[in-house]
């Protein structure tokens, strides 16, 4: 574990790409006073990053405490040696979702792997660019750092200061490790819901207006930056291959099941148990679907709370949910996140408010009172 090694103190940064992971870095860190100097090979990139306040374009004089590489992840081998060459920090990280570059990955002439540690925080938006920046953007969330047995002490404990002036949550992997993890609950899903999207283009429009949140909900990440994600994808080639072979494996066992309810399997002699088979594994993958979306945290953190949800009808009026909101408030009960399911042309909505579990209950009835439409609690 690396929680022995000391933070190395980080007072000046050099942010090395201002995107929106890159300029909602430079903005967490100058609000904690911090002084961050921006580079970035686009002129309008800097000077939007520089006016929202996240840093100044001027060289800084001398080498800074920390250079964090805000760059696609092919790109970070290049950038990274370049910055060591020009002495641009003392200590170097990187925020690529790739840890792994293989054959391009960092070794090459002038580079000091001892002064480099990568870094990958698991935090973002489908909006591209510094304009969509924040600088809470990574307040609670985790930021794996992937430290090598040639990574030093300073630069781990500089990585590690980075985290908690950004108000991230340290966790610690090898970065074989964290590609496979990644390819599974990131890469996979965003190729998954682009090929879904993709379906779209050519829909009935009529259709289209039968679009509800579940089909919203699961296509949003497509929204993403396609020249990042190809590299992304590009960069974790295998490990996304692999994912995508095993459930290729149960998408063609699921055509066959499908096939065989529409009678083009083998034949009416096996009829009866060809459907009952199909149907059985229809359910399996239903089952095993849900029963592995339970397992994912209802929230980043400490995992020892049990949370509920309850669902309240929100009137389409202006002011109702800061009223919602308040009347929560009141009741003295923390709302640990809320979403919101709205419909512009329905008289109301539905928001969920995630809420400790002992609690749910009292504050149904609370709200109840107060004459606000409220279901039953339900798990988390």
């Amino acid at each position: 574990m690396t929680s022995a090694i000391p933070m190395t103190p980080v007072n000046t940064v050099t942010i090395i790409g201002t995107g929106m992971i890159g300029t909602s870095i430079a903005l967490a860190l100058t609000e904690r006073r911090v002084t961050v100097h921006l580079q970035d090979a686009s002129e309008e990139a800097l000077r939007i990053a520089e006016a929202m306040g996240a840093g100044i374009v001027a060289a800084p004089g001398r080498p800074t405490d920390l250079a964090v590489l805000a760059v696609p992840p092919r790109h970070v081998p290049g950038v990274l040696n370049d910055a060591q060459r020009r002495g641009t920090a003392r200590h170097y990280t990187d925020v690529a979702s790739v840890k792994t570059l293989g054959r391009a990955g960092p070794g090459g002439p002038g580079f000091d792997s001892s002064r480099f540690v990568g870094g990958h925080p698991i935090a973002g938006r489908e909006k591209p660019g510094p304009a969509a920046a924040r600088g809470d953007l990574f307040h609670a969330k985790p930021w794996v750092l992937t430290p090598t047995a040639h990574t030093s002490d300073e630069t781990s404990g500089a990585a590690r200061r980075l985290v908690e002036l950004c108000g991230a949550t340290l966790v610690t992997m090898d970065a074989h490790a964290h590609d496979r993890a990644v390819a599974v609950t990131s890469h996979l899903p965003h190729l998954l819901s682009s090929l879904t999207a993709r379906l779209l283009r050519e829909a009935d429009p009529h259709a289209l207006t039968l679009v509800g949140s579940g089909l919203r909900d699961f296509t949003r990440i497509s929204a993403g930056d396609p020249e990042l994600w190809t590299d992304i994808l590009g960069s974790n080639a295998t490990a996304v291959r692999d994912a995508l072979e095993v459930l290729a494996g149960d998408v063609d066992r699921t055509l066959r099941a499908l096939r065989s309810l529409t009678g083009e399997g083998a034949g009416p002699a096996a009829g009866a148990d060809e459907d009952a088979a199909a149907r059985q594994w229809l359910r399996t993958v239903l089952e095993e679907g849900r029963d592995g979306r339970a397992r994912i945290p209802v929230k980043y953190g400490p995992q020892d709370r049990v949370f509920a949800q309850l669902r309240v009808a929100l009137p389409d009026r202006e002011g109702e949910l800061a009223r919602l909101l308040s009347d929560v408030s009141r009741r003295g009960v923390n709302v640990e996140d809320l979403r919101i399911d709205n419909d512009p042309e329905a008289p109301s909505g539905l928001i969920e408010l995630l809420v400790d579990e002992t609690e749910a209950e009292k504050l149904a009835l609370w709200l109840t009172g107060l004459g606000w439409q409220v279901h039953a609690p339900t798990p988390a």
